[in-house]
């Protein structure tokens, strides 16, 4: 009876080792995917359509501690008050926010305080992975899976951000100097594929991630 009992625990404990290593993976390569650049690539803005890689490091931070330590943490207070205005994005139920054309003024803070606040909140979160109760994690831990999701969104608008930015540069910067081009690649002869119309079923459907916009699942009529 001991032996079912612990592996019982086990059970139960791994879905949460594997979502605290998936946080940490995914905020680890935020920060690897930023390595790169200088303090000055990561300052500018170059069109209203785009953002500051310093706005990203800091928008996926103020995500998690506003919509996971800030509810779930007993006592919990964000590092600096204004980063709330300065880092929202689009949530208006949060309140108002820096507009977004006007993201590559933020001067300050510095990169080096956006980093740091990323540190706090990331041991704020391994902390309340930790510590936190059953009833507690299984309440947060869906809002966490949708912050890590939402951060992989904002490391492609990194390096789609950067690319823009140095397609302005005369000096033709290079994000990765060295790293291997897709062309190299030989691509595969075009091919026509056929699809069969008729009423099948789109839309997100099981027990995985999803965004909501994915989904319910339902009818449509395709034309062949």
């Amino acid at each position: 009876m001991a032996t079912s009992v612990s592996h019982s625990s086990s059970d139960r404990a791994a879905p949460r080792r594997m979502l605290t290593g998936r946080v940490a993976a995914v905020r680890a390569q935020t920060l690897a995917l930023a390595q790169p650049l200088t303090a000055e690539d990561q300052q500018v803005q170059s069109m209203a359509d785009a953002s500051p890689t310093k706005w990203h490091l800091a928008h996926t931070t103020w995500f998690f501690e506003t919509f996971v330590l800030a509810p779930h943490v007993k006592g919990f207070a964000p590092f600096d008050e204004s980063f709330g205005y300065l880092f929202n994005s689009y949530y208006e139920s949060v309140g108002p926010r820096h507009p977004r054309p006007s993201r590559g003024l933020l001067t300050r803070p510095a990169l080096e305080r956006v980093r740091a606040w990323r540190a706090h909140v990331d041991a704020a979160l391994v902390a309340f992975l930790a510590d936190a109760s059953e009833e507690a994690y299984a309440a947060a831990a869906p809002m966490i899976e949708l912050g890590v999701h939402h951060e992989e969104q904002h490391q492609e608008l990194i390096l789609m951000d950067i690319l823009h930015l140095f397609s302005l540069n005369p000096l033709a910067p290079a994000y990765a100097p060295g790293a291997p081009l897709a062309i190299d690649a030989a691509a595969a002869p075009p091919r026509w594929i056929e699809v069969e119309g008729g009423l099948i079923e789109i839309g997100h459907h099981g027990d995985g991630f999803a965004f909501d916009n994915e989904g319910p699942r339902h009818k449509t009529w395709l034309e062949d």
